[in-house]
């Protein structure tokens, strides 16, 4: 698979801080494919983003949500910014079914990966990211992985109950967006058993070439690449957390046979399956 920008991860399973300033922040000025699982609230000041190619502008109070796979860079600050974040290491995120955990709000998102919080919900989720913060930064205390995966969890699923009551985007001009927001909640409905593009161009009444053309300008991916995406984050969960075999694996995702399984597998990951679960 080519690695079209440097990919980062974290050092430790989890990593919290409260205190995130544009110091930390210079780090992600190119851009850069994230391999773990980060969530953050701005405290302080604004500053604008790109993520997944897209500009957003982040204001206090936002919540910024980057699942692996996501392409993030900061661009410039308007004035003094500070977040507080709490981050999950690949190797955690791939231990958990980050899908299962999102729901159907998946779509929604992924679509806006930055939406504005109360202060009320701001604060809790703030006061979790320092308990979190408190553990991650104590040399002396180690989190177990099943506690460190509960976590994960427990934000998840905060993140799934915060989007399901937002009301989301409503500017139809803006189709190219929807086109994706469809794309993305046909996948997740439908990636165990088809894995055409021309499936989900039949599916939203488009041709494949507006569909290929339209989600490559919106999210620089091709089809097959954004249908490999979740089908893999399945596979990887299935096999760091769970006991089945590759085989059992490959044919719950409807693979004809754990070897076809397992190219598909290595074209996007770069190894195989095997390599992969004992790595």
């Amino acid at each position: 698979m080519k690695m079209d920008f440097p990919q980062v991860d974290l050092p430790t399973e989890v990593l919290a801080w409260t205190n995130v300033t544009e110091d930390i922040l210079n780090i992600y000025k190119q851009s850069c494919r994230l391999q773990a699982c980060i969530v953050a609230i701005c405290t302080e000041g604004s500053m604008k983003a790109s993520i997944n190619l897209l500009d957003y502008e982040i204001r206090p109070n936002d919540l910024i949500t980057l699942l692996p796979g996501t392409i993030i860079q900061f661009r410039e600050k308007t004035e003094k910014v500070c977040l507080c974040f709490a981050g999950f290491s690949a190797y955690c995120a791939e231990r958990i079914n980050l899908m299962k955990n999102i729901g159907n709000e998946y779509p929604k998102l992924i679509e806006q990966p930055v939406i504005p919080l109360n202060e009320e919900v701001a604060s809790y989720l703030k006061d979790y990211f320092a308990l979190l913060s408190r553990v991650s930064c104590n040399e002396n205390f180690e989190m177990d992985s099943e506690l460190v995966e509960l976590s994960l969890q427990t934000i998840l699923t905060s993140i799934r109950l915060i989007y399901r009551k937002f009301p989301g985007e409503n500017n139809s001009s803006n189709r190219k967006k929807e086109i994706c927001r469809e794309l993305i909640q046909a996948i997740t409905e439908n990636y165990k058993d088809e894995r055409r593009a021309q499936f989900y161009a039949d599916k939203l009444g488009i041709s494949l070439q507006h569909l290929s053309t339209t989600v490559k300008q919106v999210t620089g991916k091709s089809v097959l690449d954004t249908i490999a995406y979740i089908v893999v984050m399945d596979a990887k969960a299935k096999l760091k957390g769970t006991n089945m075999t590759i085989q059992e694996i490959a044919y719950s995702l409807n693979f004809p046979s754990a070897s076809f399984f397992g190219k598909y597998f290595r074209r996007y990951v770069g190894m195989t399956p095997l390599e992969f679960r004992n790595r």
